[in-house]
């Protein structure tokens, strides 16, 4: 069928049945990624099969990695510069359209990952199996860019599985595991990865017809009527969690379902004109920022050998117990020491409830508590081969227990600790060989957060960096190198918008006015709110630590909250009283103005520190500092880290604004060195 025909990126193959089977395995490449050329290529084969009509034709990935990955996100990003993103969205369109409507039976044999333009390629197939594999994840996440669908995404899924729960995975960008794709309608058959072509082939043999109930809802909740009823509500629960003018492409997402009719090529052509559009805007250009920031991050941790398989962790606490947990969960052996096993339960108790959440199974969730251990007497630390200390933020204490580990470490153990605040030359002083001891700083919650500090010291030796970058990787964390000054870098960035706000509340700006005014630049959380699910008694201890060296005070007031017990959201009062683990907030007075310059009183503080830090070389660039303090705080993606905001804006304009701040309210303000640096004069 394909005699004289030599493709690039796919392989093809026919069978006696007269399935011809398509493999994508795009050269030069580790994992598969639907660039031009390999469009092209599919284009070239789709119009050959148009003509042979053979019997049916799968499509499969070659690469163990997975499916398809995507669209290529960087071809994506010279389109948008060379102003050509419209050409290339109705070209994937067309591809994608000619193989729905070739005249046989078309499989997706999905393993792996499939996201992007992988699941919309999936979509144009008339029927899909997966594996069952746990890394089989399916999804549409270009939301996440800043853009939505625009190769027949939102034009075809809500058409199979029904508008509302299409809607739902392309609006929160989430990714299904195989079975709940078969609960949704959106794969036909389950199998296991060593069957799943020959269940794709099977399925050419026997097609199976959509369910009838599956068809009724998709035609009910896409008919004229329900679009029109649905999308206010759809535009209100999506306002509810982005504003639109910081993140477009949700609202534009809901605008082009609802005025999408039966015609799929209207649609198409709706769908293409407003992913267009969405690329023009700096949230798409920022988010494909961090895209690739994400990417760098990911990739500072590979080619090298961790050699970690047993992990002790000392300090059973909250960020200790749950760094344990989650170095089990993620497959190492893992001993959890603390002075008696009643400070030690609870930590376990928590591993628990993450497994069950997480593993679901019996089997799996039997077996990763069975990774985790209790150790009251230590005797873990001869086995390990990473030692992580997680005791209370006291530099002598730390220091004691570092004598006590050491002599037991028998050749090439990493001692580390998860100190967020004090400089790593203060600790290594007692160490006889402190080329093996360095900082994992996590945060907390520890399962949620994505960032870990690797925290450098001026003795620190690169074998040992190179191991804790690859176990950070190892742990599915993202790893960002930084200098062991005080603070290092998410805190030293933090405290100072921490510290400012409750300035603030002793001023009399009540709390809901300070987090409505950070929420409203793009933070995911307020001030207030989140010192107290921090704990008023961590910012203190970090506010006392940081506070001269930011030459910033701690303010007045949490300490009579903390001589009150309380600490916020732990013990459910602290700035606000806490209800289920939820915050009451009291209203605000209708009649009520924040103070004209709130915003620049919040996020200011902490552009100044970005700036110091980067002038310090408390990382080893502008894009490592954005990263960190991106995943380290949730700063604000859309405006594609500190470093970038300022870029946007002009460092002169945010330097004069900081200049007039320091007049009016004191030398905390007052622009640090830095403000003049190349960095910052760099194309935003």
């Amino acid at each position: 069928m394909f005699e004289g025909l030599r493709f690039n990126h796919w392989k093809t193959e026919c069978d006696a049945d007269g399935i011809v089977v398509l493999s994508l395995d795009r050269a030069g490449a580790g994992v598969n990624a639907l660039s031009r050329a390999v469009l092209d290529e599919l284009a070239e084969i789709v119009e050959r099969l148009g003509i042979e009509r053979p019997r049916g034709v799968v499509i499969r990935s070659a690469k163990d990695a997975g499916f398809i990955a995507g669209a290529d996100i960087r071809e994506f990003e010279q389109y948008e510069r060379a102003g050509t993103v419209l050409d290339a969205i109705e070209n994937g369109q067309r591809v994608f359209e000619r193989l729905a409507r070739l005249p046989c039976t078309t499989v997706a044999a999905i393993h792996g990952h499939c996201m992007g333009g992988g699941t919309e390629l999936a979509l144009a197939c008339r029927q899909r199996v997966a594996s069952r594999d746990p890394k089989t994840r399916i999804g549409l996440p270009e939301v996440m860019l800043g853009i939505h669908p625009g190769w027949g995404g939102s034009a075809r899924l809500p058409r199979l599985i029904g508008a509302p729960k299409a809607l739902e995975l392309m609006l929160t960008g989430r990714t299904v595991a195989a079975e709940a794709a078969r609960a949704l309608g959106l794969v036909d058959q389950v199998t296991s990865p060593e069957l799943l072509v020959e269940a794709a082939r099977e399925l050419i043999r026997h097609p199976r017809p959509r369910p009838f109930a599956q068809r009724a809802l998709a035609w009910a909740t896409n008919a004229w009527p329900a679009r029109q009823i649905l999308a206010p509500l759809m535009r209100k629960q999506a306002a509810a969690k982005a504003r639109p003018d910081q993140y477009p492409a949700p609202f534009a997402l809901i605008e082009v379902w609802r005025r999408g009719g039966g015609d799929i090529g209207q649609r198409l052509k709706l769908e293409a004109r407003s992913v267009a559009k969405l690329a023009q805007t700096s949230t798409a250009r920022n988010l494909i920022r961090v895209f690739f920031l994400q990417e760098r991050l990911k990739g500072l941790g590979g080619g090298v050998e961790h050699g970690i398989g047993h992990v002790h962790v000392v300090g059973a606490g909250v960020m200790g117990g749950d760094i344990a947990a989650w170095c089990a969960y993620r497959g190492f052996q893992v001993t959890l020491q603390d002075r008696e096993l009643k400070y030690i339960q609870p930590a376990l108790d928590r591993a628990r409830g993450l497994f069950e959440k997480r593993l679901k199974t019996p089997e799996r969730i039997g077996a990763a508590l069975a990774r985790l251990n209790a150790d009251v007497e230590g005797t873990g630390v001869v086995q390990a081969d990473l030692v992580i200390e997680a005791i209370f933020e006291n530099a002598e204490a730390k220091r004691r227990l570092y004598q006590t580990v050491e002599p037991q470490f028998r050749a090439n153990e990493l001692l580390a600790t998860n100190t967020s605040s004090i400089p790593l030359d203060e600790l290594r002083g007692v160490l006889k060989q402190p080329e093996r001891f360095l900082g994992l700083h996590f945060f907390n919650p520890v399962a949620q957060m994505p960032l870990v500090e690797l925290v450098r010291h001026d003795r620190l030796g690169a074998d040992a960096e190179k191991r804790a970058l690859a176990f950070i990787k190892a742990i599915d964390k993202l790893p960002v190198p930084v200098k062991g000054t005080p603070g290092f870098l998410v805190n030293r960035i933090l405290m100072p918008y921490l510290l400012e706000a409750m300035h603030c509340y002793n001023e009399g700006v009540p709390g809901p006015a300070l987090d409505k005014v950070a929420k409203k630049f793009g933070m995911p959380m307020g001030p207030i709110e989140l010192a107290d699910t921090v704990g008023l008694d961590v910012c203190a201890s970090v506010g006392k630590e940081l506070g001269p060296f930011l030459g910033v005070e701690l303010p007045k007031g949490i300490g009579a909250l903390l001589a009150a017990g309380k600490r916020g959201k732990k013990d459910g009062q602290g700035f606000y009283v806490w209800e289920n683990g939820k915050p009451r907030k009291p209203e605000l007075d209708p009649k009520y103005e924040a103070p004209a310059d709130l915003e620049q009183r919040l996020i200011l503080p902490m552009l100044n520190e970005a700036v110091a830090c980067l002038a310090e070389g408390v990382v080893d660039d502008a894009d490592l500092l954005d990263a960190g303090v991106i995943f380290g705080t949730g700063f604000a993606p859309f405006r594609g880290g500190p470093i970038q905001h300022i870029r946007s804006v002009g460092a002169p304009a945010v330097k004069a604004q900081l200049e007039a701040l320091a007049q009016r309210y004191g030398a905390r303000f007052a622009p640090k060195a830095g403000w003049d640096g190349e960095a910052l004069r760099a194309q935003a």
